[in-house]
């Protein structure tokens, strides 16, 4: 994780900026703070429109509790103070409403984390702080009980979440998955009874290692410099369609027969520039850089399918309520789905933590995407554009037929104009 040298409020500011763009939050709700030098509190101000804000209406606090800046502090300063004072070794809280997580919130459940390995590696066991008058006192007690027992993701009864980090960024990746874990937990109930990992299951894809040797030195050719543009702003887009969050999700690109582009594992996926992908050639890799955990398969995957020159597996959360009921995804909804798409074999939950397993061989040029139960879907192409094109088309037909299950049953492309569209559209 990359250590920030930005000044605190251009990082809170820079990060409710996201939260407001992504409709995580309101205008007027939420607030985020850090515990800067000589233990001052940098907090989001009091009444200013969050669509808006400047590093210049960000709060300093002082420890005596007087307040520097144009603005007052955010009322429910109390309850950061008080969880900074139950953890030290919290240096960044955000508290917003959004939307999956406030609906858990009102019917006094907590999100699952154990859907797929990364959330709760990330965010852990979510703690649930009964409902106090905001700004008060017992508010910040209520909260600060919940962060003493461990936990650094707590859902408040009746009103939102509060999440806590060692670092703004930490804290923004955790809110992000656990807005997701709730998304995609609300999704899947129109499609089945969703399945949880258990601690065995967990701990194997902790204990994930990739073991590539370094490259003493890597001198990037013109062609590398301008894949890694590509990709980087590939993950950005993918981050604001809402097709990978700042925690998890992967994408690599083949430069040659045996090297390809990858990018890096506890990472934030919208801080990637071009220069955090990992150059991997062989059983090598570039020094200093630690790839994503699924290097290995994307690995396998170059090697028996050389059609196949970009992969990206993620978390998008439509597709992955099917990955988390263990339901197959039926592409046969409009003729875009079904070409672009073809069949989507469910896969078993271990195989991307066995190089791939017997998932490398499902794979081909008329199966270019596989769903991984818990896990992800991955996605092939010829190129970054095509699998790109594949993975936004598997998101929204997933939500098209989850959509559906409100107005009635799914009428699907029948088999001889699935036949017509293959002789036309995917002839060998």
């Amino acid at each position: 994780m990359k250590v920030s040298s930005t000044h605190p409020s251009i990082l809170i500011a820079n990060a409710l900026e996201q939260i407001y763009k992504s409709r995580l939050t309101t205008t007027s709700g939420g607030n985020i703070s850090i515990k800067g030098e000589d233990n001052v509190v940098w907090i989001t101000p009091a009444g200013v429109d969050k669509g808006s804000l400047s590093r210049k209406d960000i709060v300093k606090v002082n420890t005596n509790g007087d307040y520097e800046g144009r603005h007052k502090p955010s009322s429910e300063f109390p309850f950061h103070a008080a969880i900074y004072n139950k953890r030290p070794d919290i240096k960044a809280i955000i508290h917003a409403h959004p939307p999956a997580c406030v609906a858990f919130s009102i019917v006094g459940q907590i999100p699952d984390t154990t859907i797929i390995p990364q959330a709760k590696q990330l965010c852990g066991s979510v703690g649930f702080a009964p409902y106090r008058l905001p700004g008060s006192e017992a508010l910040g007690q209520s909260i600060a009980e919940e962060f003493q027992k461990g936990f650094n993701s707590v859902i408040m009864e009746n009103h939102g979440i509060v999440i806590g980090g060692s670092t703004l960024s930490e804290a923004f990746m955790r809110f992000e998955t656990l807005e997701f874990c709730a998304k995609t937990l609300i999704r899947s109930k129109m499609l089945g009874e969703s399945k949880t990992l258990s601690n065995t299951q967990l701990g194997a894809f902790e204990a994930l290692k990739n073991g590539f040797g370094a490259i003493p030195e890597h001198n990037p050719s013109e062609e590398e410099l301008l894949l890694r543009h590509e990709m980087a702003n590939i993950i950005q887009r993918a981050c604001r369609q809402g097709l990978m969050v700042s925690s998890f999700g992967t994408i690599s690109c083949r430069l040659t027969k045996t090297a390809f582009l990858i990018n890096p594992t506890n990472f934030n996926r919208r801080e990637i520039v071009p220069e955090d992908l990992v150059f991997i050639d062989k059983e090598t890799k570039e020094a200093q850089k630690e790839a994503s955990r699924a290097t290995p398969m994307h690995q396998e995957i170059y090697k028996n399918h050389k059609n196949i020159n970009c992969i990206i597996s993620t978390q998008s959360p439509n597709a992955m309520a099917f990955a988390i009921t263990h339901s197959k995804m039926d592409t046969r909804t409009i003729p875009e789905s079904y070409v672009l798409l073809e069949d989507i074999p469910l896969l078993p939950y271990g195989e991307p933590l066995k190089r791939g397993g017997d998932a490398v061989k499902v794979l081909g040029k008329h199966t270019p995407i596989g769903l991984f139960q818990n896990n992800s879907i991955l996605v092939t192409g010829s190129n970054l554009l095509e699998a790109f094109d594949r993975l936004e088309v598997a998101e929204f037909s997933a939500k098209s037929i989850i959509d559906s299950k409100a107005l009635g049953v799914v009428n699907p492309i029948k088999e001889n104009e699935i036949k017509d569209l293959r002789a036309k559209f995917l002839k060998d």
